[in-house]
């Protein structure tokens, strides 16, 4: 349990703490990450590199700043949000089966809390522990409409929390999920499949970029080389 009288929670305000604690769910169920631990680093590195600019460098009177804020603005954009979206990625691709599992539980005439424990026993993936610790909560006597709802805050996809949404409402109030789900992993099918054409597309890109950096300069000195070595 997180001692809330620790030196961290004077320095830092809720606002912020709460912030990162947020961008650390996300991570999920695995991630052992702390909010005081994560913004004590960007302090850290933040004001080392404010001082180590102002000591080695000419300038760094003006650079130092400059960096302190880059540093401190931006540092959980590449240490939180960088491994947020990848994560989006990785529950999105395990989303697919996992929904296709739920959906064949529920066509076999299970219920919706004994369809998802069969689904998150029967999977091992990222997407599945986190169902599998909504229904190990629900056991020890949370309301599932409750559980389900808190994984929105561990799952970083809207459109993972659009299912969960519609599975929440037809335990609610007794709704058909089936043709609902079977249309969401269309959608994330889709989605994947534009994805993958888009990345496909900006290949010849990166090829001209390469050949401009690197064959393109060696083929010039390749030509120009016996020249050069003549007037030399």
């Amino acid at each position: 349990m997180k001692n809330k009288k620790s030196i961290g929670y004077k320095i830092y305000s809720k606002q912020s703490i709460k912030m990162v604690e947020s961008k650390i769910n996300l991570l999920g169920i695995d991630c052992k990450l702390n909010a005081i631990s994560m913004l004590n680093q960007r302090l850290f590195i933040s004001v080392f590199s404010f001082f180590f600019i102002l000591y080695f460098f000419d300038f760094g009177y003006l650079i130092a700043p400059l960096v302190f804020l880059l540093i401190y603005n931006l540092y959980f954009k590449f240490t939180l949000d960088s491994k947020i979206e990848k994560r989006e990625k990785v529950l999105e691709n395990d989303s697919l089966y996992f929904f296709e599992i739920l959906v064949l539980s529920l066509e076999a005439g299970r219920n919706i809390k004994t369809a998802i424990e069969v689904t998150a026993n029967s999977i091992d993936s990222a997407l599945s522990r986190e169902f599998k610790k909504a229904i190990n909560d629900v056991n020890f006597g949370k309301d599932l409409d409750e559980a389900l709802e808190e994984l929105k805050y561990h799952i970083p996809s809207d459109t993972i929390n659009n299912i969960i949404l519609n599975i929440r409402q037809a335990n609610k109030f007794g709704n058909n999920i089936i043709q609902t789900v079977y249309s969401q992993i269309d959608y994330i099918r889709e989605k994947r499949l534009l994805e993958t054409k888009a990345f496909i597309s900006k290949i010849p890109v990166k090829i001209s970029i390469v050949s401009v950096v690197f064959f393109i300069p060696i083929l010039l000195l390749l030509l120009l080389g016996p020249m050069i070595i003549n007037l030399l």
